[in-house]
């Protein structure tokens, strides 16, 4: 485990290599010089236009959705606004996330200031989910050391469903309002769940042994597990943050009135849950691309493993690209947002067959085929080594919600 947040991932563990040719280095080189140097002029242009459509579009809704009479109408437009408003509060969490990896400014004062504000705003804790989220980008897809989407063996899967059935091929599959509320489930509950008993990661990804302490595995213990001594101060300083926010919004109830600050504030929130959930799910999630077993892994492998998608205009304009370019961020996560097109191109032809997209279906089927191809992992080959051998996800009936590590 490391708190370096200067090298690139490759220097802190395995790099591995593309081809004999193609290494880190190759693909480093095939950007263009300019795709390296975060601007000032747009992380300020960003901070207010994104700071100004949030709450612009929330003064208008607080101003004029209560003048509506008819009851059904007024009930509409608080679901539209809290649905356009998630978006726009999710591009605000983006733009902290792009904080978290120094991407945002050349000035890492602005960089974690921002990224501190705008996360905690969005009940974040900054610092803390930057430290999980650096041993993500370090380790991602890796089976025993990932912090993100780890996936059961068929064992552990099996065992959850209670069965000993020799094929899981063989099992109903689940009716489609069972598959439905799963999905329902994971999209509310699945982030906060993740800052609280850190569910989905690997065991291996922790910085000491797992704690059977309350919330002693979570993302707000100075004392976690999560987290090396040295860290607790910006672990507390985190806290801190969320705190400030649970005040100002307590503070606003007693001005408006609890109602009015679930309309505004919390409806839009549980929005930012569910895409924060969906896009990193769907980035990590698919049938066509592969996990690997700690032997097998490699920083190149892990950072290639994942895929690019499409959500049209809202995701290049509202949301920053962090949909349709994730590949490019995992291999260079310094890299600012507003160069992901043009980084992406410059390595394809280096990449070859090891690049991902499915950027030609919606959000709604993409979302369902994962969910319901992608429950575990097998080798392609039960006889080989470890370190030749590559996971690849089976479909099967959604196993119980999972409240814990792997």
């Amino acid at each position: 485990m490391t708190i370096d947040y200067q090298s690139h991932p490759s220097e802190l563990a395995k790099a591995g290599d593309i081809s004999s040719t193609v290494k880190v280095q190759a693909l480093r080189d095939a950007i263009p010089t300019h795709c390296w140097k975060p601007l000032y002029r747009w992380a300020i242009w960003y901070i207010f236009r994104d700071v100004t459509m949030v709450v612009t579009v929330m003064m208008a809704a607080s101003t004029y959705i209560p003048l509506i009479e008819n009851t059904f109408s007024r009930y509409c437009a608080w679901w539209f606004y809290g649905y356009v408003e998630g978006l726009l509060m999710t591009g605000i969490w983006v733009l902290g996330h792009e904080c978290g990896h120094s991407a945002f400014s050349p000035s890492e004062v602005l960089n974690h200031s921002t990224g501190f504000i705008f996360h905690s705003a969005l009940l974040t804790p900054y610092f803390s989910w930057q430290s999980t989220h650096r041993r993500h980008h370090i380790y991602a897809n890796n089976l025993a050391k990932d912090h993100n989407y780890v996936p059961p063996r068929y064992s552990d899967y099996a065992a959850s469903l209670r069965s000993k059935l020799e094929r899981l091929e063989d099992f109903t599959e689940d009716s489609p309002i069972h598959t439905l509320l799963r999905i329902l489930l994971q999209q509310i509950m699945g982030w906060p769940w993740y800052l609280l008993n850190n569910i989905t990661a690997s065991q291996g990804s922790l910085a000491k042994g797992p704690s059977g302490k309350f919330l002693g595995n979570s993302h707000l213990l100075p004392s976690s597990s999560l987290f090396r001594p040295e860290e607790a101060r910006l672990i507390l300083l985190s806290d801190v943050g969320i705190g400030l926010t649970v005040l100002a919004l307590f503070y606003t109830s007693q001005i408006v009135g609890w109602p009015m600050v679930a309309l505004l504030y919390l409806q839009p929130y549980m929005w930012v849950n569910h895409w924060i959930v969906a896009i990193t799910y769907l980035h990590h999630t698919h049938p066509k691309v592969p996990k690997f077993e700690d032997e097998a892994w490699s920083f190149l492998k892990g950072a290639t493993a994942t895929v690019d998608r499409d959500f049209g205009w809202v995701g290049k304009y509202i949301l920053h690209n962090v949909i349709e370019y994730h590949v490019i961020h995992h291999l260079f996560p310094r890299i600012p947002f507003y160069y992901g097109e043009e980084a992406t191109n410059a390595i394809l032809p280096l990449l070859g067959k090891h690049y991902h997209s499915d950027k030609n279906r919606s959000f709604l089927p993409a979302l369902w085929e994962s969910f319901t191809q992608c429950q575990w992992v097998e080798p392609d080959d039960e006889s080989a080594k470890p370190e030749n051998r590559t996971m690849w996800f089976k479909g099967g009936p959604s196993p119980p919600p999972a409240l814990g590590m792997r």
